[in-house]
């Protein structure tokens, strides 16, 4: 029989799982279950020698995570267009008050993070999780996963130049961010293609993901002409009932749209020297469901 005490353990240490399990994974749906899993091995197991309660929960969800990335990836290999990440919510609130953590967090779950991540094999994003997001000591991240703590380097050094060539050019400073995707929104809903334009990089990328359920461009869009010619021609179709709310997803500000009070499509911008590079538009109505009740 669980105790309340071991509950409450567990509860303390649940957003660090279901961060790790989501950054490895992609889906809050597959985080969730992974963080279940966690807890029916932690409440039904034998935890006589645990001593550090955080330590041993990450490494069961770790090991769990690792093993449905393996299952997972068939399944991302059938996908019908581009593929995101699914949208999720990251109000760090008062949970996480030092600025500075705040935005290795935020980063570790951008976007343009989360899709390079999904080019890795399952134990290099496993190291690169627990090293670049949490912190880990190598040799705690090679106990976790039992591994020499050299291979667990080597892996890591992996990872971070794979994703230091990959990752899109952008800024993490809120209040800037936040300002363009105002700006983006204003553009965008007045039909002001010359205005949206000037805040298009020229080089700017749509990646739409709609997982050919929902209309959305199934190829990358690039150039500032095609990207924003295609967002005035969707505001114009526009949605049925339409409400609009920003809101902070994935370490940024977001717009998230609504029709008739249902979640419809969530765009997000990357910003680099004052102009938006990338344009992420998730429409799979699948990996909008959690955010039913935002």
């Amino acid at each position: 029989m669980t105790t309340e005490t071991e509950t409450d353990v567990f509860e303390e240490h649940r957003p660090v799982l279901m961060g790790v399990a989501y950054r490895m994974l992609g889906r809050v749906a597959d985080a969730e279950d992974v963080v279940q899993e966690a807890w029916l091995r932690w409440s039904g197991g034998d935890r006589g020698d645990v001593r550090e309660p955080r330590a041993y929960l990450v490494r069961i969800t770790t090991r769990l995570a690792i093993d449905r990335l393996r299952q997972v990836k068939a399944r991302n290999e059938a996908y019908v267009g581009p593929w995101l990440p699914e949208p999720y919510a990251t109000d760090f609130g008062d949970t996480v008050p030092d600025a500075a953590e705040r935005a290795v967090l935020a980063d570790s779950v951008s976007l343009a993070v989360m899709v390079v991540l999904e080019s890795l094999s399952p134990l290099e994003r496993a190291v690169f999780v627990l090293r670049e997001a949490f912190g880990y000591p190598y040799a705690d991240i090679a106990a976790m996963l039992e591994r020499g703590e050299a291979a667990v380097r080597q892996l890591a050094g992996r990872a971070r130049k794979h994703v230091d060539e990959r990752r899109s050019r952008y800024e993490v400073d809120p209040a800037r961010r936040r300002e363009l995707t105002e700006r983006f929104l204003a553009a965008a809903g007045e039909g002001d293609l010359e205005g949206l334009l000037e805040l298009l990089a020229p080089d700017v990328r749509l990646v739409g993901d709609s997982g050919g359920k929902s209309r959305a461009p199934l190829r990358v869009l690039e150039s500032a002409d095609k990207v924003g010619r295609f967002l005035i021609g969707a505001a114009e179709k526009g949605v049925p009932d339409p409400t609009v709310r920003l809101l902070e997803l994935n370490g940024g500000i977001a717009i998230l749209v609504l029709s008739a009070g249902k979640p419809d499509s969530v765009f997000q911008v990357d910003v680099y020297e004052g102009r938006i590079q990338s344009v992420y538009i998730m429409r799979n109505p699948d990996k909008l469901q959690s955010l039913a009740a935002s």
